[in-house]
């Protein structure tokens, strides 16, 4: 266990999300306690949980906070927050009276950005939250995608908006002073895209970034610049064809018998969610995870630990959101 980790505030988990349910969440629960010294607040049916904890030992190590209801992993949309009795709304009800300082959960993202949003509320300013992921690349380090699958449908001045978000996120959390945005989309050269990507090439050409201009599909992983900005539903497309992608090119290298399984199995961490826990939900007054649905337990720990160091960050902090709105 990390000497001082346990007098930070708690990390808040729904045990109830995800495909595996209390299962998964509990022994993630547990090994982030016991091997990370993070410390965790479970919310959910209580007596399913404490009898996973049971399991591994851990009765009374690691605190409780009953929850009546469950939101399943079907409900995509804004119908989830109204179910103030489920354990997304209770573990978000925590973050808001500051009882926690993070909140992970592996349940639906349309879900879990619903109740987010009305239980712990947007930063100032902030029109709809963005989830961003960071991305291996060629270059050894790292990009940001955001939005990777929180706002289908934004404006022009939302995407500006996720820019700055993930701005935000790659000085706090990459290390990058002064990040590179891109803006993805079907080419290189302004006024390349759809209306949406030409009006948000606009407002993200007048805010105070770096801004690189548009980038291509095969920019992705590259490492062209710190930050790739996107629309959620085309974001999340792309993690979701990244990670396929990634599978099936290892699988047919090792096919060929062209590289060591030793190498191969490195290389293939790097994209495991294991290895980045989750993607976060920017724009919030809190820190929320969202982790894949069908995260186990080793995932779920890591995105607690995830959770756990970005809390102390506050990658929103500072964004600028009236240049955002009154860009001409």
């Amino acid at each position: 266990m990390t000497a001082g980790l346990s007098m930070a505030p708690p990390v808040v988990l729904d045990a109830m999300g995800g495909d595996h349910g209390p299962v998964a969440t509990v022994a993630g629960a547990v090994a982030a306690w016991r091997r990370h010294g993070v410390p965790v607040v479970l919310v959910g049916a209580r007596d399913r949980v404490e009898r996973e904890l049971r399991g591994h030992g851990a009765a009374g190590e690691i605190a409780v906070v009953h929850a009546e209801d469950t939101v399943p992993m079907a409900e995509r949309g804004a119908a989830a927050a109204t179910l103030t009795t489920s354990s997304l709304a209770v573990g978000c009800e925590l973050i808001s009276r500051g009882e926690g300082g993070a909140f992970v959960s592996a349940g639906s993202t349309g879900a879990v950005v619903s109740c987010a949003v009305r239980g712990i509320g947007r930063a100032g300013g902030v029109l709809r939250p963005a989830l961003a992921v960071a991305l291996p690349s060629l270059t050894g380090g790292a990009s940001v995608l955001v939005d990777a699958g929180a706002t289908a449908d934004p404006s022009p001045a939302m995407i500006a908006q996720f820019a700055q978000l993930g701005a935000a996120y790659a000085r706090a959390v990459l290390g990058r002073a002064d990040p590179v945005v891109g803006l993805l989309s079907i080419g290189s050269e302004p006024g390349k895209g759809n209306r949406l990507t030409r009006r948000a090439g606009d407002l993200l050409a007048a805010l105070p970034l770096r801004f690189h201009g548009n980038v291509e599909g095969h920019d992705v992983l590259a490492g062209t610049v710190d930050v790739i900005v996107t629309d959620g539903f085309t974001g999340n497309i792309v993690l979701k064809n990244v990670e396929g992608c990634v599978r099936t090119a290892l699988a047919m290298v090792a096919q060929a018998g062209i590289a060591s399984p030793e190498r191969l199995a490195e290389v293939a961490r790097r994209y495991d969610p294991e290895t980045h826990g989750g993607a976060a939900l920017l724009g919030l007054r809190g820190t929320v995870v969202v982790a894949h649905g069908s995260s186990p337990a080793a995932t779920i720990a890591r995105a607690c630990v995830v959770a756990h160091a970005l809390s102390s960050q506050n990658p929103a902090a500072g964004i600028d959101a009236v240049a955002v709105e009154t860009a001409p």
